[in-house]
């Protein structure tokens, strides 16, 4: 039989990043954490998490963690009809995009995170590469753009965020006189969010040019913005967050009709129990009031 102080540590240690502050989470000895984890390696015959040069789990360990994430979900569901086996308010790590955090997720989210007294744990990810948060165990649901689920989850679409490159007026009227041409790609410095950001590629491809352009990265949905608005450069922003900015001409639609479209989708445990089943029918009834719109655009400044 699984001991679950076993598991915990183990989740801790995934979690915090390292032995040292999961101790402290635990209210444990960086020592006695550790003599956690090789109890439970002794009692598995296997290791279960790598050291080096990264900490992560091993495919044993990502086992475990997907089974102690659902554990902890149904817990939650029989805390509620015996209140009285509560232990503290519940908590949910959820691997997001930062552009839904900055936008939809807040509104979608609140009142259920009320009446549930649930504290969010948010792992922020492009949303291109979220599942893989869920994948290792590390994750108890993800929003990203992938809709074929892990093993033993499921997947929903929320519906699709539109994107534009947009940029301030004045940075448009240096960098792109004679429009988005293959030239002014090449020159006029971009905005990215991360390494693993697709969609700037996505949009470039959209125009036919496939090859090299200088970046900032900026890994904050609203320094994105804040970058683009002081004409440092261009970049893919969503119709959600650019709605604010648009109206008054502070941004400007550098490619009128391009829109580079990214598919969410939900993804969580099968057997997370009604707990999870009431927060996906939140977070639907948020995408049909949050991605029904469509894409507006601007006549081009150089037209």
């Amino acid at each position: 039989m699984l001991d679950y102080k076993l598991l915990e540590a183990l989740v801790t240690v995934i979690e915090s990043g390292g032995f040292e502050r999961a101790g402290l989470a635990l209210g444990l000895s960086q020592s006695a954490v550790s003599q956690r984890i090789k109890l439970l390696e002794s009692r598995l015959g296997q290791p279960v998490l790598i050291r080096h040069p990264t900490l992560r789990a091993t495919q044993a360990g990502q086992q475990l963690l997907n089974h102690i994430q659902q554990v902890q979900l149904l817990e939650r569901d029989l805390q509620k009809q015996i209140p009285t086996l509560a232990t503290g308010r519940p908590r949910l790590r959820i691997a997001l995009n930062a552009d839904s955090l900055a936008t939809w997720w807040g509104n979608a989210i609140g009142d259920f995170c009320r009446e549930e007294e649930l504290l969010l744990d948010l792992v922020i990810e492009d949303q291109d590469i979220g599942l893989r948060r869920m994948r290792e165990g590390d994750v108890a649901a993800c929003l990203c753009s992938s809709e074929q689920p892990v093993a033993g989850a499921r997947s929903i679409a929320l519906g699709q965020m539109a994107y534009r490159a947009l940029a301030s007026r004045s940075y448009i009227e240096r960098h792109f006189q004679e429009g988005p041409t293959a030239k002014s790609f090449q020159e006029a410095p971009a905005i990215i969010y991360g390494p693993n950001d697709q969609l700037h590629k996505r949009f470039l491809a959209q125009r036919g040019y496939h090859g090299r352009f200088p970046y900032h990265l900026c890994p904050s949905s609203e320094g994105f913005v804040r970058l683009a608005l002081a004409g440092v450069g261009y970049g893919m922003i969503p119709d959600l967050q650019a709605d604010l900015a648009l109206p008054a001409g502070e941004l400007t639609d550098l490619a009128p009709g391009e829109v580079v479209t990214v598919n969410l989708y939900w993804h969580y445990w099968r057997h997370g129990g009604d707990f999870m089943e009431r927060l996906t029918s939140a977070l639907v009834e948020a995408g049909r009031n949050h991605f029904s719109g469509k894409p507006h655009s601007q006549p081009a400044p150089w037209a």
